[in-house]
């Protein structure tokens, strides 16, 4: 029981699945601080409406007599800020689950998160996923012509 439980984890797709969605969360995160930090504080000075002015950034415009409310602050340091901690997050992913498990599986065999096969493209169908080395068109059948690069 504890055999197969480990089979199923060590699976490619399921360990790719979830690295995609700790990815997908992370640039989820990068996304809303793009928003919250840039585009709002542009939309709210349209509407003028005000921010914050603290961090690293631009003032939007300044108060004046015939507009009393303080100036918006496009927050560009909360920004860059999210940045580098996507991309912290991303080595720290890469480090910790992708490069082991990378390991583990090149001791079973198989090659994940790897270069992608050469590939090439069938003249008489057009299809453009034969394998560089393939002889014959999976699709429709037709000889292929040898290659440079096929050994």
């Amino acid at each position: 029981m504890i055999r197969g439980f480990k089979n199923f984890l060590t699976r490619g797709d399921v360990v790719v699945i979830a690295i995609g969605l700790v990815v997908a969360t992370a640039f989820s995160t990068l996304i809303k601080a793009f928003t919250d930090s840039v585009i709002n504080p542009i939309i709210a000075r349209a509407q003028g409406d005000s921010s914050s002015t603290q961090g690293l950034g631009v003032q939007l415009g300044h108060a004046t007599a015939t507009n009393p409310s303080p100036a918006t602050f496009l927050n560009v340091g909360a920004f860059l800020s999210a940045v580098v901690y996507f991309i912290i997050f991303m080595a720290v992913v890469y480090f910790v689950l992708v490069v082991p498990y990378k390991h583990v599986q090149a001791k079973r065999g198989v090659t994940v998160f790897g270069d992608q096969a050469a590939v090439k493209k069938c003249p008489a169908c057009l299809s453009d996923d034969l394998p560089a080395a393939a002889t014959k068109c999976r699709y429709c059948g037709t000889e292929q012509p040898a290659t440079e690069d096929a050994s």
